[in-house]
């Protein structure tokens, strides 16, 4: 479909490549035992996973700072589920949080493959509004770092998806036009409509279960990427 004029697939990466939710209950599991919180794992990530979600949104959407994201969306589940716990708790918990939360490695099923797959005919790039000190991280230690031509951070550009200026410095820096290119991310209004308002073509994987729409593809798994490029 996209074959004959495209030369740069740009990916998202966590919930697109990384399997953020899976490398994130694995972190909770080592945290929440280390800091004796006696909470059952499967009700935390409960109310975390949605409400983390929400604060993602309201932080794309430059209403709360990276600090405000980092502590409600934890306060958010303590008090969802009336748990006591300081401040302080918390903030040392968010610290410990993102030092492991690269320390895990999942991706999701065929990442690799398809990776090796693209790489044959296509320059692979990466737009992320994930923070800089980290994603490199995700990507070395996930062996997918080196599939890579150019990995573009929102911290980088100033701006977050679905902003169109991190969507131009990406396009910039891999020196191809928006017509010869194509995101491939989990966000429908960040990767597909932000990548989409700038002329990228795009495919949206559907690893939250929304809805089908009419803007782009939309793919449940990584391996049906063949069937378009």
């Amino acid at each position: 479909m996209y074959k004959e004029f495209v030369t740069d697939v740009f990916f998202d990466l966590d919930h697109t490549l990384w399997d953020f939710e899976k490398n994130s209950a694995l972190t909770f599991e080592k945290i929440l035992v280390e800091h004796k919180i006696d909470i059952d794992l499967a009700k935390f990530l409960d109310v975390y996973v949605p409400a983390n979600l929400v604060y993602w949104k309201l932080y794309r959407e430059e209403k709360i700072s990276k600090e405000d994201l980092r502590y409600q969306r934890l306060k958010t589940v303590f008090d969802t589920l009336s748990y006591e716990v300081s401040d302080d708790m918390i903030f040392s918990l968010s610290e410990e949080y993102i030092y492991h939360l690269s320390s895990h490695n999942n991706l999701f099923p065929n990442t690799i493959e398809v990776l090796e797959y693209l790489k044959l005919n296509y320059r692979l790039h990466i737009i992320t509004n994930g923070f800089q000190e980290i994603q490199d991280k995700k990507l070395k230690n996930s062996g997918i770092y080196s599939f890579f031509d150019e990995v573009i951070n929102s911290e980088m550009a100033g701006v977050k998806k679905p902003n169109p200026i991190i969507f131009e410095l990406a396009l910039e820096k891999a020196n191809v036009a928006p017509k010869k290119s194509i995101m491939i991310g989990d966000s429908l209004e960040a990767d597909i409509l932000g990548a989409m308002g700038v002329g990228l073509h795009a495919i949206h994987f559907n690893a939250h279960n929304e809805p089908e729409h009419q803007h782009c593809p939309m793919i449940q798994d990584l391996w049906e990427i063949k069937s378009y490029l």
